[in-house]
């Protein structure tokens, strides 16, 4: 992973739509069934709409139903930062982009196997990168 990206409220403000603004550095979410990659079956990368980081390979992009795009594992654990958010009356562990602390969604411990895990992340915190598999850390 590269060096942090670090940015005033303004740079995010006019580099990210409204939208993106809204769940990435806002911690907001967009609503099911409506993302751009929630039933996305393409091969590639999902990176950091903020920052380009590698994120999640459809490799490990899963159904799960949510109406967001799901993921058992990211590419590398380094590449994400989990942490505790009690928001909203609820207990659950928020997923981060480790390079921009962009907000991607939460993690879950009722996905598949290997890991037992689900990402549901938001369509609007990734971009798709078509680029052969094998290619993540570009």
């Amino acid at each position: 992973m590269n060096n942090k990206v670090s940015k005033s409220t303004q740079d995010w403000q006019s580099t990210l739509t409204p939208e993106q603004f809204r769940v990435c550095r806002k911690k907001g979410t967009e609503r099911a069934f409506t993302g751009k990659y929630w039933d996305h079956k393409d091969a590639g990368i999902y990176r950091c709409t903020c920052c380009g980081a590698a994120l999640f390979s459809s490799e490990t992009k899963f159904d799960s139903g949510s109406g967001w795009p799901s993921f058992w594992a990211p590419i590398t654990t380094e590449n994400v930062t989990a942490k505790a958010d009690n928001s909203l009356l609820m207990s659950r562990t928020e997923v981060l982009c480790s390079q921009c602390d962009a907000h991607l969604g939460h993690v879950f411990k009722d996905g598949p196997e290997p890991s037992g895990l689900r990402y549901c992340i938001n369509s609007v915190s990734l971009t798709f990168d078509a680029r052969a598999e094998g290619n993540e850390n570009e």
